[in-house]
């Protein structure tokens, strides 16, 4: 497979995860209309996906540690075991919001304002996220270390970014939760 074919996949598939989770945000399918039918599993996954971007801040923590010591083989199994988990993440996260609960932050003052400031950047960089990520595991798989470093200079910091917010915003509006 071709640099080119590969990159044309990578934005592909960005893309479509982008849509996939705006119209699931705007729950403009409504895919469950009566919020009785959801089944009760579905209420756990807001915790679970804080699990998983814990794990993976810690994941990605233990990778760096790894390639500042020249272990690449242990880097490479803990990035690929990181991003499983990220995928699995990005699975729960579809299916939870696919249900079209929606849960309001409820906290007020300074405290608002630092945690919408949290859910904000969080979601931007989300999305800047997974092709650099994407982009990283290509080049660093193909054994293109300069370029796997150069991307990883944005990547990395970005990852580890959108993985603790993820968990701060799930502890900050998880008291709110009416479910």
């Amino acid at each position: 497979m071709t640099d080119k074919t590969i990159f044309r996949l990578i934005l592909g598939l960005s893309i479509f995860v982008f849509i996939v989770v705006l119209i699931l945000q705007t729950n403009v399918l409504n895919i469950f209309p009566d919020k009785t039918l959801i089944p009760s599993w579905v209420f756990m996954l807001p915790a679970l996906n804080a699990i998983l971007n814990g794990m993976c801040s810690i994941l990605l923590l233990v990778s760096l540690y790894f390639i500042k010591r020249k272990q690449i083989n242990a880097h490479k199994k803990i990035n690929i075991t990181t991003f499983i988990l990220s995928s699995l993440f990005l699975v729960s996260y579809i299916i939870f919001h696919s249900t079209g609960i929606k849960t309001t932050y409820g906290g007020t003052g300074f405290i608002r304002t630092v945690y919408y400031f949290i859910l904000i950047t969080h979601i931007i960089l989300a999305v800047v996220v997974l092709p650099l990520v994407l982009f990283s595991f290509q080049k660093g798989l193909q054994m293109q270390v300069e370029k796997h470093k150069k991307l990883v200079r944005w990547s990395y910091p970005i990852w580890l970014y959108v993985t603790i917010t993820g968990v701060i915003v799930y502890i900050m509006i998880s008291p709110y939760y009416s479910f």
